[in-house]
């Protein structure tokens, strides 16, 4: 039984001609057991009318005792369908038939919501669909469903200011609750504990540099003194030319988001997804409900300002944006500032940015502004933990307040101190020369892919891509020697997403040869 009391779900199936019966239970019943369904709750079995026929569609619904719908082409293509894919729109004119059949046969329209997104094997496909809604933040089998009114965007004629707007052309998240992704799951999850070549963590192979480490190690004569970070605070100001009263030292830009959560008062918070997970993460923590914008694939999941919503009063968007690598442009981000709001960038990998285009670090006349960078990345030192935070004096030091003392290891501080020189600037410049070589040698192999689809435009350390069956793939490429980083824990994303992180030019060619050869694994 469905949670709302009425056993009313509907397969929907897509089948390549000559399909195995065994075959299509087989996906059949990965659906239900994903669902948390028995074969008893299944009413109908829809699919293409042309396959409706097929032995071994019609075959696996008698075992399923549910009658066949036959769909035509029409009637699925008039379907929306959450997960589209290149190769059956060009078929059968619909983006998925199994999901457009079990949403048409589960009454269409606001009557019917998935429960499974599409799944696959070589020849078939298969999606589980509801005849009818549930309940506003009811736990259904497999996903939870969002009240209506979670999804909006500003100015919606005819809203009060304190109730979201309901908004089908918004990219928000119309499907899945707040709490249906795994906020905490990070890229070093992937390589823990296993011996794999690691394309999921962004940190620059081969760092820290020699110069680098000797700085980090000569700081140990010196762990008996408690840490005084002055030196480091001044450093940091003078490369951004601000003064130290603007600077604040963070135990990575990681700690900058729990200081923002628990420090800073916020009615309404909004972050812009996809993108890093923490900050949402950090501001649930203490209580609060988090809004969401959703960027969408089909924009290129580039910032529209008019997206967020006017009444927030803190928004956190990246830039470039992890996992999407999207860079925004400084005027677009700019444009989200207000007089009572706290607007959050994080600019983590900007450094891995030729020139640093599109920066706001450095800026004081946008107002509320908070831009967070990170010395991990470029420099090696996740293990560290090294960051900083560039805002108003007042906020500074309301950020400050909520640090515990000496946050900030003596280590960390000489590291930051180091990073600041002319000298470590320039190496940094020159190794975000050689990651934007690097990013086209890959995007270049992977283009050569049919079933491959990048987010155009990276400018970031990683790529964003796009497989059916990503989840999978995935775990063939660990299988082959490779961790890439799921895409489905990012909000706006799903099991069809990875995201890949920018190696020399040998790494990224066997890593193409494994792509391939988990690919034909598939099919």
């Amino acid at each position: 039984m469905l949670p709302d009391g009425t056993a009313s779900a509907h397969l929907g199936v897509g089948a390549r001609a000559g399909v195995a019966v065994d075959e299509v239970l087989s996906l059949v019943g990965a659906v239900l057991r994903e669902a948390g369904l028995t074969r008893a709750a299944v009413r109908s079995l829809a699919t293409l009318d042309a396959r409706a026929a097929e032995p071994g569609v019609a075959g696996a619904a008698a075992e399923l005792g549910i009658p066949v719908r036959a769909c035509t082409a029409e009637e699925l293509a008039a379907v929306p369908v959450p997960h589209p894919s290149a190769l059956p729109l060009a078929a059968t004119g619909t983006a998925s038939v199994a999901e457009a059949a079990a949403l048409l046969a589960a009454g269409g329209g606001a009557s019917a919501v998935l429960l499974v997104p599409k799944r696959r094997t070589r020849r078939v496909t298969c999606a589980l669909a509801a005849s009818a809604p549930f309940r506003p933040n009811e736990d259904a089998p497999g996903v939870r469903l969002l009240p209506p009114t979670h999804g909006y965007i500003a100015g919606e004629p005819g809203s009060p200011p304190t109730i979201p707007t309901p908004h089908t052309t918004a990219a928000m998240d119309m499907h899945l609750h707040t709490d249906a992704h795994d906020l905490r799951h990070h890229g070093d999850a992937e390589v823990r504990d296993e011996k794999l070549i690691d394309l999921a963590v962004n940190v620059r192979t081969n760092t820290p540099p020699d110069w680098l480490r000797e700085r980090i190690a000569d700081s140990l004569t010196g762990l008996a003194a408690y840490p005084d970070g002055r030196a480091a605070r001044a450093a940091v100001a003078e490369r951004h030319d601000l003064p130290s009263s603007r600077v604040l030292l963070t135990a990575g830009a990681a700690e900058a988001f729990v200081l923002i959560a628990r420090a800073l008062p916020v009615r309404r918070p909004v972050v812009v997804h996809p993108q890093f997970t923490e900050p949402e993460a950090a501001l649930r923590d203490v209580g609060h409900e988090v809004g969401r914008v959703l960027l969408r694939e089909e924009d290129g999941f580039r910032l529209d300002p008019a997206a967020v919503p006017e009444d927030a009063d803190l928004v956190v968007i990246g830039n470039p944006t992890n996992p999407t690598s999207v860079l925004h442009p400084a005027a677009s981000i700019a444009a989200l500032a207000r007089p009572w709001r706290t607007l959050v960038v994080d600019e983590a990998f900007l450094d891995a940015v030729p020139g640093e285009r599109e920066s706001l670090a450095g800026r004081t006349d946008v107002p509320g502004l908070v831009v967070l960078r990170s010395l991990t990345k470029t420099w090696g030192l996740a293990g560290l933990r090294i960051g900083y935070v560039l805002a108003d004096p007042a906020t500074i030091a309301a950020l400050e307040r909520t640090q515990p003392l000496w946050p900030v290891s003596t280590p960390a501080l000489v590291a930051a101190e180091a990073c600041m020189t002319r000298a470590a600037l320039a190496e940094a410049e020159h190794a975000a020369h050689r990651i934007g070589v690097e990013r086209a040698h890959l995007l270049a192999g992977l283009a050569e892919f049919d079933e491959v689809r990048t987010v155009p435009g990276a400018e970031g350390p990683f790529v964003l891509l796009r497989i059916d069956g990503a989840d999978a793939i995935r775990e063939r490429l660990r299988s082959l020697g490779f961790a890439a980083r799921r895409g489905d824990t990012f909000p706006g994303l799903d099991r069809n997403w990875l995201r890949i992180a920018v190696r020399d030019r040998a790494t990224t060619n066997r890593f193409l040869q494994a792509l391939d050869q988990a690919l034909l694994m598939e099919g």
